[in-house]
């Protein structure tokens, strides 16, 4: 132990000296940023990216009252149950430390949305302009150039061109498409396509109007399904939230000195404990069904 803490001190008092004075902090920020967008994974950060360019990224002054917040509600909660401030402390630092999971959980809703949004677009469109081009890859040039999608599925539509016509055929694009955006829209309307492009349809005109009101009808229940998750979510932390306070009306019933005697037997601070990380896992788990994707089979 004293042998980590000499190192420690060591590589501290070495990056001062090489830094001329430089705020050895920052020095420190910079270089775990730096090594978070270089080994951090690609997918995460574009959305992190899409978020702070949607102007919905957590500021830090959020960051703050949520530090206060899940430290406050975690350390009282905690503390209404075993009246020890060292417990209290530890359940709130636990909590705390649960903020960043929550907010990429946050981000992957956000981004999860905007690609809704982004294929919905792609596939009218591209429906749209076929009626005109009737072709194809025709088609994704015309929703290319509109200017109206943007990245990752612009970069994606533009793959899918240069695929096209790299191969000489649509097979493999529409794959490509179909594993980056597995959303049922998506893979209805190019199978539609790529029928049309092999065998020919008398009736394509009918069958694309078909589908272009069946992604309507998709698009209206993934919407009613968000306001759905909306209302669930709040009842869901509200009842989550009543569940922790139960140990109060337990006190009540018991009365405050007879529940301190409880709390000196080992295994009733160990359901104690039981109670409320279980309740805790299942807020998260809430959560998490909250941020899910939207509108993907």
């Amino acid at each position: 132990m004293e042998l980590i803490l000499l190192l420690f001190i060591a590589i501290f008092v070495i990056t001062y000296r090489m830094n001329n004075g430089e705020n050895v902090y920052r020095f420190f920020m910079k270089g775990v940023s730096t090594a978070y967008q270089k080994y951090a994974p690609y997918s995460y950060q574009e959305v992190k990216a899409k978020t702070k360019n949607l102007g919905q990224e957590y500021t830090t002054r959020d960051y703050a009252v949520q530090i206060v917040l899940f430290g406050a509600v975690a350390g009282g909660i905690s503390y209404l149950y075993f009246y020890n401030i060292i417990i209290a402390a530890a359940y709130a630092g636990v909590a705390i430390a649960f903020i960043p999971y929550l907010a990429y959980l946050r981000s992957q809703k956000i981004y999860s949305e905007y690609i809704f949004e982004q294929v919905q677009i792609y596939t009218t469109n591209v429906i749209m302009e076929f009626a005109t081009t009737q072709s194809f890859v025709k088609s994704l040039e015309g929703v290319r150039d509109s200017g109206i999608l943007e990245d990752p599925v612009l970069r994606d539509v533009e793959t899918m061109i240069q695929m096209s016509y790299q191969n000489g055929t649509i097979d493999e694009s529409i794959d490509y498409f179909n594993e980056k955006y597995p959303f049922y829209m998506v893979k209805n309307m190019n199978q539609i396509f790529l029928q049309i492009t092999k065998e020919g349809a008398k009736d394509s005109g009918q069958a694309l109007e078909n589908m272009s009101m069946d992604i309507d009808m998709l698009v209206e229940g993934v919407y009613k399904d968000q306001v759905d998750r909306k209302t669930f979510h709040k009842k869901f932390i509200t009842f989550g939230l009543a569940l922790f306070l139960l140990v109060m009306a337990m006190q009540f019933l018991l009365g405050t000195d007879s529940y301190m005697n409880l709390l000196g037997v080992w295994y009733v601070k160990l359901v104690l404990h039981a109670v409320i990380i279980i309740n805790a896992f299942f807020l998260l788990q809430g959560e998490k069904f909250y941020n899910e994707d939207l509108g993907v089979e």
